[in-house]
């Protein structure tokens, strides 16, 4: 996206201006006309284009190449020049998004300091644009728990294709860091990651922010599936999308191109489709909220993205990782958890999932000391208020029982807290607790505690029936 491209019919004017701009280092092609031209661009865009207004033998003018390049590939600033130059055409070229206007014969100077402004112009764009990428959001995957490396797996397989994926799950657990895994290790890594928030973008304006706009002089707004093009465009929470846009969304999955808001020309883009609810979908069709051809649309691939519940073995992995995010990017204290503290992060009840582990972890350097290890008197108390780590608070009515039905009462919900922390692995809760295998067997069976399978993770429950599994080592 380095060299410049150069439109004229007459074959003087656009080899002396190649040769001139050679002579400076640039790299450039050459097209006789519009059909050379936006094969050219097809091909590979070019960082600059130098475009003559009046083309003979060719299907379009320049007008009409300026307006078709600046809608499809609007980073490329054009130069125009003509030999019949007059305010009016200049006017109307502008107006179009021309970078700038030169009238024949033109001066050597004068063509250098408008293609070096041009060419800086599209450099910087470019930084521009690759900044927004590597600053969009963290796409590092972090856990060892089985749940997690299955749901990895799942994610890396789905890399390598184009395929429609929907990642679900409770909100805050990931999935928009799953979603951006994906980007970054496919092989549409180098182009655009664009969000579409659609719980937050207000219904009567979804249209405009998705599709763009076209004014009454042709002016263009482009939308979010535009500056996507050639990348992923990730729709977040697709339940809260209006039913109205949800059939033009479709549409576009269809034939890939749609019409801007105002505008009579269409679009075509390259997309890959990533979506995420928190929702079953399946209800909300049954409830006329959603339309099910689009989720079917969508939901080629489905992947689940599990709570933190269900994976609370990786909290202390993922605890150490936001306090090493947080020193590095906004230079808050780097200090490491005590042994005390994973343990107590491990037994507490984390309805806001991954998002409010980050939450807590950013808490707690701020107000806390500037060295030192982390302790439990650091972390949210178990006040029934907080809505950020709530500690798992055994039954309330263990001081009315007995001594021995209290007790029974404790070991049950003490043993299936600490299973439930070590992901169902029945050797690392028994040298946690202090216990021996065999005996923390007898005792799990004799307080009807059994562990079961829940979407890949294994949770300790109460035994209500014949068939559920045994704790598994």
């Amino acid at each position: 996206m380095s060299d410049i491209l150069i439109v004229d019919d007459e074959k003087d004017i656009r080899e002396l201006i190649s040769d001139i701009l050679k002579d400076e280092g640039y790299v450039t092609r050459v097209a006789a006309n519009s059909e050379d031209c936006m094969a050219e661009i097809n091909r590979t865009q070019p960082g600059l284009m130098i475009l003559d207004i009046w083309l003979k033998d060719s299907q379009m003018d320049g007008i009409d190449i300026l307006k078709t390049v600046k809608r499809d590939n609007p980073d490329v600033p054009i130069v125009i020049i003509s030999g019949h130059g007059n305010i009016e055409i200049a006017v109307a070229a502008i107006k179009q998004g021309a970078y700038d206007f030169i009238e024949k014969p033109f001066n050597i100077d004068q063509l250098m300091v408008v293609v070096g402004r041009a060419m800086e112009t599209s450099r910087l764009r470019r930084e521009n644009t690759e900044l927004r990428r590597n600053d969009a959001g963290p796409s590092e995957m972090i856990g060892s728990s089985a749940v997690f490396k299955t749901m990895r797996s799942n994610l890396e397989k789905v890399t390598r294709s184009n395929g429609r994926v929907m990642l679900s799950g409770p909100a805050g657990s990931g999935k928009e860091v799953a979603a951006r895994f994906i980007h970054a290790h496919s092989h549409r890594a180098g182009q655009p990651f664009v969000t579409v928030a659609c719980a937050s973008i207000e219904p009567e304006r979804m249209e405009d922010v998705l599709f763009g706009k076209e004014s009454a002089d042709r002016a263009v707004e482009p939308g979010l599936l535009e500056q996507a093009h050639g990348g992923i465009i990730y729709f977040d929470e697709v339940a809260d999308m209006p039913m109205a846009t949800q059939s033009k969304i479709l549409r576009v999955l269809v034939d890939q191109q749609f019409l801007r808001v105002g505008g009579i020309d269409k679009v075509r883009v390259d997309l890959r489709v990533l979506a995420s609810t928190s929702r079953d979908l399946r209800a909300e069709i049954a409830a006329g909220r959603f339309r099910e051809e689009l989720y079917h649309r969508l939901n080629v691939v489905p992947i689940a993205v599990p709570s933190l519940e269900e994976r609370r073995e990786d909290i202390p992995e993922l605890a150490q990782y936001f306090l090493e995010q947080l020193h590095a990017t906004q230079g808050l204290p780097l200090r490491p958890l005590s042994e005390e503290a994973q343990a107590l992060l491990q037994t507490m009840i984390w309805r806001g999932n991954v998002r409010q582990l980050k939450n807590v972890m950013e808490r707690i350097l701020i107000l806390g000391p500037d060295s030192g290890p982390i302790d439990v008197r650091e972390l949210p108390s178990s006040d029934p208020s907080p809505t950020d780590g709530e500690r798992v608070v055994l039954s309330a009515g263990l001081a009315t029982l007995p001594l021995r039905e209290a007790r029974e009462l404790f070991e049950r919900e003490y043993l299936m807290t600490q299973i439930n922390r070590f992901g169902g692995n029945i050797s690392r809760t028994a040298t946690f607790v202090g216990m021996e295998r065999s005996a923390l067997h007898r005792k799990l069976k004799s307080l009807n505690v059994v562990t079961t399978s829940k979407t890949g993770a294994r949770v300790a429950r109460v035994e209500e029936d014949a068939d559920a599994d045994m704790p598994n080592e």
